[in-house]
């Protein structure tokens, strides 16, 4: 039984030092690749608490690169980085983890609200 990925929620994002190792995991909501960046691509993923703005490097982009595209949930480990008051992860590995939406919409799944127990 697949199980929710273990990553930091984005609400927590800003009390991680700079250069810290963390994984994030969420919906994509934005996928930019800009001519002007060379190659570098943009994702933002969003999870229950927030947003989280991940960079992709070239070389990580053609390893990962299937689950970029296609990926509609996105796990992301890489490090922590802060510019000018923005804070996002340059990507490490990338894990499509899209396979879990549909338990989320199974009302039997123990993922879906509705068959969570409490």
């Amino acid at each position: 039984m697949p199980r929710p990925p273990s990553a930091l929620i984005a609400a927590r994002l800003s009390e991680v030092s700079s250069g810290a190792r963390i994984t994030v995991a969420g919906l994509v909501l934005v996928r930019q690749r800009p001519g002007t960046a060379r190659g570098v691509v943009f994702v933002t993923l969003e999870d229950e608490t927030g947003v989280v703005n991940v960079v992709i490097w070239r070389k990580v982009f053609e390893r990962f690169r299937r689950a970029v595209i296609a990926g509609r949930m996105l796990r992301v480990t890489g490090r922590v980085e802060r510019q000018a008051g923005v804070t996002h992860v340059v990507a490490e590995e990338i894990e499509d983890i899209s396979a879990l939406l549909d338990l989320l919409a199974d009302p039997d799944s123990p993922l879906s609200p509705s068959g969570q127990t409490g």
